[in-house]
């Protein structure tokens, strides 16, 4: 497909790759680019060949924000009855692959949230995270009251979401945020080994792994435990447990088939 506001590849045949193109608007999120982001997700989901989602922006910003352009004039008509940010900001969390966040540069606003979608995030050193919607009389909208907090902590969270202020990655890394911080000109072949890594291992296994580790923000303990032991044993009725073992035992490289 052609995209108007986003760039898509395929890397080693296995690796599916979004870049968000809004330049001059440091990749604000409009309703178009989050509808193109979502069917560019749902298509690289769909396809067996692909094992990882990598989801970056350019050197200057990952995204900046929702774009408040566009927002300015609306009123609350026009957002609930369209079912703004419902509407098409939620696909990526149906999205079952694992799903990479290659942050560089501006990362504020919606752009954090969407981030934060991501299965998780690695930062550049030149990265800066923040929700500043308080200066807009707003609140974050896209989950920045809700994930924040599960990932950096109430005190941290309040802090960013009460004063406005942007953290860099360093302080994202050491609260959570980001899973790993690395020099700005190496961001991408990091993100890209870390998924060619993911794509290595079964496809069923990196979807339940996916799928368990959410269920732990989503359930209390002892549920999440007897879902986690499902999947784990569910695990032992495919052929990759089988291919995995063996070649554990054996001293050999592992031949995934996902099944």
């Amino acid at each position: 497909m052609s995209y108007e506001f986003i760039t898509t590849r395929i890397e080693a045949d296995k690796v599916g790759i979004v870049t968000l193109n809004r330049p001059k608007q440091l990749n604000a999120l409009n309703g178009e680019l989050m509808d193109e982001l979502g069917a560019a997700l749902k298509a690289f989901d769909a396809d067996p060949k692909i094992g990882c989602m990598i989801v970056t922006g350019s050197e200057k910003a990952f995204a900046a924000g929702a774009d408040i352009g566009a927002m300015a004039s609306w009123g609350f008509s026009d957002v609930y009855g369209a079912d703004y940010i419902t509407r098409n900001w939620e696909t990526i969390r149906s999205i079952r692959k694992p799903v990479i966040a290659a942050v560089s540069g501006f990362c504020l606003g919606g752009g954090c949230e969407l981030a934060m979608m991501c299965d998780f995030i690695i930062a550049a050193d030149n990265a800066r995270f923040g929700q500043p919607e308080i200066k807009l009389g707003i609140i974050p909208g896209a989950g920045g009251t809700q994930r924040l907090p599960r990932a950096v902590g109430k005190a941290k969270a309040m802090d960013l979401v009460l004063t406005g202020r942007m953290m860099n990655a360093d302080e994202a890394e050491r609260a959570g945020l980001a899973s790993r911080v690395v020099a700005v000109d190496k961001l991408m072949d990091e993100v890209l080994a870390a998924a060619l890594m993911i794509c290595d291992y079964g496809q069923l296994a990196t979807m339940a792994a996916k799928e368990s580790v959410n269920r732990a923000f989503e359930s209390g303990l002892s549920d999440g435990i007897m879902f986690e032991r499902r999947l784990f044993h569910a695990l032992f009725a495919t052929q990759d447990q089988k291919e995995g073992m063996d070649a554990f035992v054996n001293k050999r490289k592992a031949n995934f088939v996902n099944a």
